[in-house]
């Protein structure tokens, strides 16, 4: 009896609560158990946009020591990385919100393979167009660090934004968190079809992501105030006016907090 009661209790087969299916030896259950929305809003020059918590993550790119810390990288080649670092403040005050409503928070971060086989010339050449420089899996002056290698200090998230357990890290080796990666099935097994933007740069791997993440078919909102970039004033304002144009939304995360303080967590 014993037996045959386990043999047809269904059991979760996915990773994902949200996307498995439920099996047994004499049935397959492939309706996903769809939690209730969960409608929030913020505003885009004047104008609500309404979309579900339940089907939305939050994806933070690059905020790396190399990118963001005073001894890392781009600060050792002669960058000014401070406005690198205005999104950790912003971020301190969202991610303990979106994690307590579950949202998933998906680091989205630069990693080398060490033998640099996953970087063609065409990305090597970006920050040593010489070859003589410090460039991408080189290391560093300071503390010899590869740069960007994965699992290096220069890779790690800055000390001031923590990774919780519960967090999904993702690696990559180009501007667009899409490419070669495994973002999108993630994305997919935890049903998800809303992408809210932080990180660095905003002009670069934050737009470029955004861009793929639009032609996938995601929905997709640029957190203004959560992201920057150490190019030019100009660019921030480009990657803006890009995103609410041609490939989404732009809001504040500080709405976005507002509005889920009348929201109850689950």
């Amino acid at each position: 009896m014993t037996q045959r009661v386990r043999a047809t209790t269904l059991v979760q087969l996915g990773a994902s609560p949200a996307g498995a299916w439920q099996v047994s030896a004499q049935r397959v259950d492939m309706v996903r158990k769809g939690a209730e929305p969960r409608p929030v809003s913020v505003t885009d020059n004047q104008r609500e946009i309404r979309f579900d918590l339940t089907r939305t993550a939050l994806l933070v790119i690059d905020m790396q020591n190399d990118f963001c810390h005073p001894e890392g990288w781009l600060s050792s080649i002669g960058v000014d990385i401070s406005p690198a670092r205005r999104p950790i403040q912003p971020l301190q005050a969202l991610l303990p919100v979106l994690r307590a409503h579950q949202v998933p928070v998906v680091w989205v971060n630069w990693g080398n393979r060490p033998d640099r086989l996953n970087l063609p010339p065409a990305v090597l050449h970006v920050y040593n167009p010489d070859g003589r420089g410090v460039g991408l899996g080189d290391p560093l002056p300071g503390n010899g660090a590869a740069v960007l290698q994965a699992g290096s200090w220069s890779a790690q998230v800055v000390d001031e934004l923590t990774v919780e357990a519960g967090d999904v890290q993702v690696n990559k080796f180009r501007m667009s968190g899409f490419k070669d990666t495994d973002l999108d099935s993630i994305l997919r097994n935890l049903q998800v079809n809303t992408l809210l933007f932080a990180g660095v740069n905003a002009d670069q791997c934050v737009l470029y992501t955004l861009q793929d993440a639009n032609s996938a078919g995601y929905d997709c909102i640029l957190l203004e105030d959560c992201c920057a970039t150490t190019s030019p004033a100009y660019c921030m304002a480009a990657a803006v006016y890009n995103t609410r144009q041609c490939f989404g939304f732009v809001a504040q995360s500080t709405e976005l907090i507002k509005g889920l303080s009348d929201t109850r967590c689950e």
